[in-house]
């Protein structure tokens, strides 16, 4: 495993990271529960010393299932990333609140704390921009519970540059969590600006929900509220076509090496200075082993320029 200092959080974290909003098994496709957790031992195991969760993934079911996942001694191997302002699931009109209260925030962290069972969250995010709070008030209550020792860093996820500048008048911003991979590079220019203060990225989308596997070459057929449908825009056109064509070059430098695609896509992320970690979801041990393997190796730089060319061709 490879690993990249946090400047501002002064700490060493894992180039790859355990995502686990697909094993709160809602709108996710399918997850077994017991393959889940074998498969987060199986990264921890090989090195990876960071899980990210969100009461959001599932009304906490994903918080709980991490929780289990980490007994055993397993927690004093990794960092525990997690997240709130957006709550643990839907109002009654099916839209999902933001509230970046002082209010939320204590709560939230006692709640997270709780499905967790630990004493203290390592990285605790803002998952969402609440417009009807200020930020400085959210700031201060982070500020407050890293005093009382329930957290150690302050994160921000979603937020731009602007959003990120005003909650630094009044809190040091430790991360940033945002969507990036080789299908989806719009936060590239917040990503170099951010490494240039110190704040260090976790990178979520790692594999473009799935499609950098190679394993979907068809238009999928699953539930049209699926998450990878709905949030994500890759299985739809033009961007799915486009999607496939570059799997193309993708599978000629996998040739090359006797690598899978997925090695070729963390690689080609991790591989920038300004990508702290890639987060990436697992399902099964199998996908765990082969994720981690990624970093047994690397692109070179004539491999990496192929890669650049065509996605620079298909503007994706």
């Amino acid at each position: 495993m490879r690993y990249k200092h946090f400047e501002n959080a002064n700490v060493d974290v894992s180039e790859l990271s355990i995502g686990t909003w697909a094993i709160g098994g809602a709108r996710y496709g399918e997850v077994n529960e017991k393959d889940s957790i074998a498969a987060i031992h199986e990264m921890i195991d090989s090195g990876v010393n960071l899980v990210d969760t969100a009461p959001a993934y599932n009304c906490g079911v994903s918080e709980q299932i991490v929780g289990r996942a980490l007994k055993g001694g397993y927690r004093d191997k990794v960092f525990i990333s997690t997240k709130f302002g957006i709550g643990d699931g839907m109002d009654k009109s099916g839209v999902i609140p933001r509230d970046a209260s002082r209010k939320a925030c204590f709560a939230e962290c006692e709640d997270s704390l709780r499905r967790l069972d630990v004493d203290y969250i390592d990285f605790y995010y803002l998952h969402w921009p609440d417009v009807n709070t200020p930020l400085a008030e959210t700031m201060d209550a982070m500020l407050e519970l890293k005093k009382q020792g329930k957290i150690r860093f302050i994160g921000l996820s979603n937020h731009d540059q602007a959003a990120i500048e005003e909650c630094m008048k009044t809190a040091q911003v430790d991360v940033v969590q945002l969507s990036y991979s080789m299908v989806n590079e719009s936060e590239k220019a917040l990503m170099q600006w951010a490494a240039g203060k110190g704040i260090s990225t976790f990178s979520y989308g790692s594999l473009g929900s799935g499609i950098l596997t190679g394993a979907i070459r068809e238009m999928p057929n699953w539930d049209p509220l699926d998450f990878r449908f709905t949030f994500y825009d890759f299985y739809r056109e033009p961007k799915f076509s486009k999607c496939q064509e570059l799997l193309k070059t993708m599978d000629e430098i996998a040739a090359q090496n006797g690598k899978p695609l997925a090695q070729i896509a963390l690689n080609w992320s991790t591989q920038k200075d300004y990508v702290g970690t890639a987060l990436c979801g697992i399902r099964n041990v199998q996908e765990a082993k082969e994720n981690c393997a990624a970093f047994d190796w690397k692109l070179t730089a004539e491999e990496i320029a192929i890669l650049d060319k065509k996605l620079a061709e298909l503007k994706i």
